[in-house]
């Protein structure tokens, strides 16, 4: 518990390390996950640091493997998924395994130059196949135009008459030019020919039905076999510089039929052929990526840890003999011997004779903060690092926080159905934990709620007991035990229609014992005075929880100010804080506790009906210095002798503790505190604070305990205080006890919101299972079973929707909310920094998150 209680004590350490074993002994930290190091070479470029050389090879690597991956992926092949991290390699594995990744990348280089070639072919020899299938009918037709070429009239025949006036026999045979031309060009294709020929070029065309493969992409494309005709070189010319400006590919193709037919016999024992070089080319390409994939996880984890070191070892400084590499880290202290453990095994692992070694320095900075958690803990830490890091060895609330989070919950989300629910969904996440995490989902709501399945367990399991003890389970009460009350003197009608049953606890229907557990199931009849006996009920409810909440933030105090030995901070801060919120408001919780003994419906101190007086009014008056009304055959209207001498004593001491706490601490500071000689504190060491800016009340003074350990010291004790102007202690007090003053009030009042959620969620529930399920328990016709299914089918849904998800996201944002200011803001400063170890785990889950 003390891990979680407080951070743990950490030390600032100076590692000597020998250069040939460095490597091992950042591995071996990075493995463990307990070192934060410091940069001692801030002030150099990142290209001029000692192993920028090892970091540009990795570099290298992780661009292969990259590029590696891209083709397993893009030929689909499984990349297996693993949850084992190997360790880093040494130096002569690294020589191994980028010369086996330049094998590799070679390799996969050339089976898909060779591939892209192969399919370049293949390509050419389908597109020529289709071009001589397509064009035995284009040659039929002009063949046909030839011969009838000089009776000819039609537009076509025309289009083919040279400008001059010559006859066709003059000018020869047509000629023509064959080829492929992707779809899409086809019309501008067109225009283009018709435009350079004046008209003078005959255009045929076929759609391929079938898509080709592009070699490049692997995508489809859609091509269209052409023809052109046409009279003249010139005019050939001009066709084929507009058929390359189109990127039309030229083939040749046999006039006569017979050479067509042989040429497309040859093509297509050439493309077999292809086709079979094509596949044991792909098999080959297969079986090497496969193998690839096997390993490709381990090697990127090993890359990527290989980097992690040198990133870190350019943070090492060397002396000045250049024979020795020195690091600055924070480290806790329980974990000194560790350190020292792993440096004597780098050093004999590597053979060296000089060993390394590690020396605690003293410093007045503010050291990280670091809580040990582990996997249930875990997100109620994140729930308060979320409002702000804990000062160095200050309280920490998580502790606390795993009881009273679900319990304030469970108050307002009291349902013992619903909280069934949530136990069952935190349950299945808890049991599967270890199968769920081997899924790494990318959706960020699933994550958020597996990240809080112990959170979510505890919610249910408390709004569960919450639940019993309202009585509630969706909206219905239970009657597992005898119910206290009767129905003597009622009868059947009464009881179960008239909507303006009241329950008297002094007549003779009660008998004067309480129900075994919770609330007696008899109130879910009493539909005129139900409302007011819950409202009253978890009203003082909520003002006693929280008030005692409040009590023991305020409690929490004194253990830090016990802890950074601040003994004035107990007198003139917390005493009188206490004072102030017992004196008031815990008055207020004993008067109702005292109105429920002394103003029972068989009490016997009762001086008659109708004679218990407000609490609510009494407290007012007391805060008015106003007396309570006095009403005819109770009394003076105070509940107990001398009350109202008591509740003004209680004022007075409550309004003398306001300016202890506006003047104390800085008349104490200016008067007696500054006649102290100052301390001396030990020099900084460069930049603890790694460039991060720390608020002004964030830096501790420390010093050492004379065991290395960091002894610090804040407030009142610390030096920086001292330099403090006084009118800036006055306004500084003052923020802080206007800030106190009141905010006992407003967040005693803070407090209702668990009566107020308890109420909604109640009626919430009521509404539904009248408005909807019980529409489909009121059938009773053989359309009964269907509309049931139906009704319970919607109830279920908006069960689901609303109650749990919705008032349950609700209920945990006012918890959360009641925590963070209510409870936290009395003892919780929150000004600290997280600990940030090298650790190759939290490396590779960034790297991980940020591919997704």
């Amino acid at each position: 518990m003390g891990a979680l209680f407080r951070s743990e004590e950490m030390a600032l350490c100076q590692l000597f390390i020998q250069p040939e074993a460095a490597y091992s002994v950042v591995a071996s930290l990075g493995e463990a996950g307990v070192v934060q190091f410091r940069d001692l070479n801030a002030g150099v470029n990142a290209f001029q640091r000692k192993f920028v050389s090892e970091v540009r090879r990795c570099d290298e690597m992780e661009r292969k493997l990259r590029y590696i991956e891209a083709e397993v992926l893009k030929d689909k092949v499984n990349i297996p998924e693993s949850n084992e991290y190997p360790f880093a390699p040494n130096p002569r594995e690294i020589i191994d395994l980028e010369a086996h990744l330049e094998r590799t990348e070679s390799e996969i280089l050339e089976s898909s130059h060779n591939a892209v070639n192969l399919k370049f072919n293949f390509l050419e020899l389908t597109e020529l196949k289709h071009l001589l299938q397509k064009t035995h009918s284009f040659f039929q037709e002009t063949v046909c135009f030839q011969q009838q070429e000089g009776a000819a009239t039609g537009s076509d025949s025309q289009a083919l008459i040279s400008d001059d006036g010559q006859t066709p026999a003059s000018r020869g045979r047509l000629g023509f030019v064959a080829g492929v031309v992707p779809r899409e060009r086809v019309p501008a294709f067109e225009r283009m020919l018709w435009r350079i020929s004046r008209g003078n070029v005959f255009l045929r065309q076929a759609e391929l039905e079938v898509p080709l493969e592009d070699p490049n992409t692997g995508n489809e494309i859609f091509k269209t076999v052409f023809v052109a005709f046409f009279q003249g070189e010139q005019l050939k010319s001009r066709v084929k510089k507009v058929c390359s400006g189109f990127h039309a590919s030229f083939y040749p193709c046999p006039s006569s039929h017979e050479e067509r037919l042989e040429t497309v016999k040859g093509v297509k024992t050439r493309l077999e052929d292809l086709n079979l070089v094509l596949n044991q080319t792909q098999e080959h390409r297969k079986r090497v990526l496969t193998a690839v994939a096997k390993e490709l996880h381990n090697w990127t984890v090993m890359v990527r840890k290989m980097k992690a070191i040198y990133h870190t070892m350019n943070l090492f400084n060397m002396d000045v003999t250049k024979k020795c590499l020195i690091a600055e880290c924070w480290v806790p202290v329980k974990d000194l011997n560790f350190i020292r453990k792993v440096l004597a095994d780098g050093a004999k692992e590597m053979g060296s004779s000089i060993p390394s070694f590690l020396n605690v320095i003293e410093t007045p900075e503010l050291p990280p903060t670091f809580n040990r958690t582990n996997k249930f803990t875990a997100g109620f830490q994140h729930l308060i690092d979320a409002y702000g890091v804990a000062t160095y060895r200050e309280v920490n609330p998580a502790l606390y926080t795993i009881i009273t989070f679900p319990f304030l919950f469970g108050i307002m989300f009291g349902d013992a159905g619903h909280g069934l629910i949530l136990f069952i969904f935190g349950a299945y996440m808890v049991l599967y934990e270890k199968s769920l995490m081997r899924k790494k989902s990318n959706n960020e709501i699933w994550n958020i709620f597996f990240g809080g399945r112990y959170i979510i367990l505890l919610m249910g399991v408390f709004s569960f007991y919450t639940g019993i003890i309202y009585n509630d389970v969706f909206s219905k009460s239970l009657n597992v035990f005898k119910s206290q009350w009767s129905v003597t003197g009622y009868n059947h009608s009464t009881v179960m229609t008239n909507h303006y049953l009241q329950l008297n606890p002094s007549t003779e229907q009660y008998s004067g014992l309480p129900y075994t557990i919770g609330l007696d199931p008899v109130w879910q009849l009493a539909e005129a005075n139900k409302i007011i006996f819950m409202n009253s009920f978890k009203m003082k409810l909520s003002i006693i929880f929280g008030v005692v909440h409040m009590i023991f933030g305020v409690s929490l105090s004194v253990v830090n100010h016990l802890h950074f030995k601040q003994p004035m901070n107990i007198i003139l801060e917390f005493i009188p804080q206490m004072i102030f919120l017992v004196l008031l408001f815990l008055y207020m919780v004993a008067l109702m506790f005292t109105k429920w003994i002394m103003y029972g419906p068989t009490n016997a101190f009762i001086k008659g009906p109708g004679c218990a007086p407000s609490v609510l009014i009494t407290f007012i008056n007391m805060m008015l210095f106003k007396e309570n009304t006095k009403v005819e055959h109770c009394g003076d209207g105070y509940m107990f002798e001398n009350q109202k001498y008591l509740q003004l004593s209680f004022m007075i001491i409550s309004l003398i503790c306001i300016p202890v706490l506006l003047l104390g601490k800085p008349v104490y500071l200016i008067f007696f505190h500054k006649k102290s000689p100052p301390k001396s504190h030990s020099a900084s060491n460069g930049d603890l604070n790694q460039g991060i800016e720390l608020q002004p009340d964030t830096q501790l003074n420390g010093a050492s305990n004379g065991d290395g350990v960091i002894v610090t010291s804040e407030g009142a004790e610390g030096g920086e205080e001292e330099e403090e102007p006084a009118v800036e202690l006055f306004i500084h007090q003052a923020i802080h006890t206007i800030e106190y003053v009141l905010s006992t009030i407003s967040h005693t009042a803070s407090y209702l919101r668990l009566w107020a959620l308890s109420l909604a969620h109640a009626q919430l529930s009521e509404v539904l299972w009248n408005m909807v399920l019980r529409k489909g328990l009121k059938f009773h016709s053989n359309w009964g079973a269907i509309a049931l299914t139906a009704t319970f089918c919607a109830w279920a849904i908006f069960t689901l929707a609303i109650l749990v998800m919705m008032e349950g996201l609700s209920a945990f944002l006012h918890t959360l909310r009641l925590h963070w200011v209510e409870f936290m803001s009395k003892f919780y400063t929150g000004t600290g920094y997280a600990f940030a170890p090298f650790s190759f785990k939290r490396i590779l889950e960034t790297e991980e998150a940020s591919e997704e």
